[in-house]
């Protein structure tokens, strides 16, 4: 009776161990058909924590480890993302913005968080005072109407004026990157070098009777400038002068108050009338019109003799 229990008690043991190993031998293969990995979650509070899991979808994980979201949270990346091994899930206020700078450049070369860094450094400004020279400008004044036998006289030597500009300056890394002119107020007007054009006098021509023109006598030297019908020029573009006539080129002239509207007057030659005014037209200056304002850059600053047409 003694040998059959410890028989059944031997045949007991070897079942219940071929059943441990039975046990044993599919966990094992559960766990090799099974893909586990590792994934870091991070909780709002900073806490974090690593779970090993056989999922791959963001709620299904949080579902695993018995983590479940309140209405104002939300995950970064979001509940309906797919993860990998290695990666992070970060549990953070639904207000948060997370930005991500990207790590490649256009040119698809890996560039460094301090690159990175330094091209989204902040842009600072500064008001910059400075004083800037105005060149002067060389006036030639020809009395012969001549291109040859004549030489040059100094009537009027030029002197540079000087103005105050103010900018406004952005810098980034101190570096500058924008410069915009705000103001410019002109501490000293510059002086014009006028220069006088006479012909070589011969010991023939100087045997000579000299002649004087009909249209210089008894004129006077005037600072002759040009002005167009643009909104740069007259800051209006009607047209129009100040005594109601539509400016004509090669008719019209403004000149100061001195000389009534209609007078004429004889400019290097030319007869003009005097039908317009200007803020800039005062003294012994006259301003001819023309009609773009190109023709009146090209005729610049020109000192000729003016006189008046009875």
């Amino acid at each position: 009776m003694k040998k059959e229990e410890k028989a059944s008690i031997s045949i007991m043991k070897i079942i219940c161990i071929s059943i441990i190993l039975i046990l044993i031998s599919g966990i094992g293969v559960m766990a090799v058909n099974t893909q586990l990995s590792d994934v870091k979650i991070v909780l709002q509070n900073g806490y974090e924590m690593t779970a090993l899991t056989s999922k791959t979808k963001v709620s299904d994980i949080l579902e695993e480890n018995n983590i479940i979201l309140e209405d104002n949270q939300k995950t970064i990346p979001d509940l309906d993302s797919e993860i990998t091994a290695g990666e992070t899930i970060k549990i953070t206020d639904k207000s948060y913005n997370e930005v991500q700078i990207a790590k490649i450049s256009e040119d698809g070369v890996e560039t460094s968080l301090d690159q990175l860094l330094e091209n989204y450094a902040p842009i600072t400004e500064k008001i910059v005072v400075e004083q800037v020279t105005i060149p002067y400008e060389t006036v030639t004044k020809n009395t012969t109407n001549a291109t040859t036998g004549t030489t040059n006289k100094v009537l009027q030597q030029g002197k540079d004026g000087l103005k105050e500009v103010t900018y406004k300056v952005k810098y980034q890394n101190e570096v500058e990157i924008e410069k915009t002119v705000i103001s410019e107020v002109v501490i000293t007007e510059p002086v014009d070098k006028i220069v006088q054009v006479q012909k070589v006098q011969t010991s023939r021509s100087s045997t000579l009777p000299r002649t004087s023109s009909s249209s210089t006598t008894g004129g006077t030297t005037y600072k002759i400038t040009a002005y167009c019908p643009c909104s740069k020029c007259c800051g209006k573009a009607t047209g129009r002068t100040a005594s109601g006539t539509k400016a004509t080129a090669g008719r019209t002239v403004a000149a100061s108050s001195k000389f009534s509207f209609g007078t004429k007057l004889n400019i290097g030659g030319h007869i003009y009338t005097v039908e317009d005014r200007g803020g800039a037209v005062n003294g012994n200056k006259i301003d001819i019109f023309v009609n773009t304002h190109s023709e009146a850059l090209q005729w610049g600053v020109r000192y000729m003799t003016v006189s008046v047409v009875n």
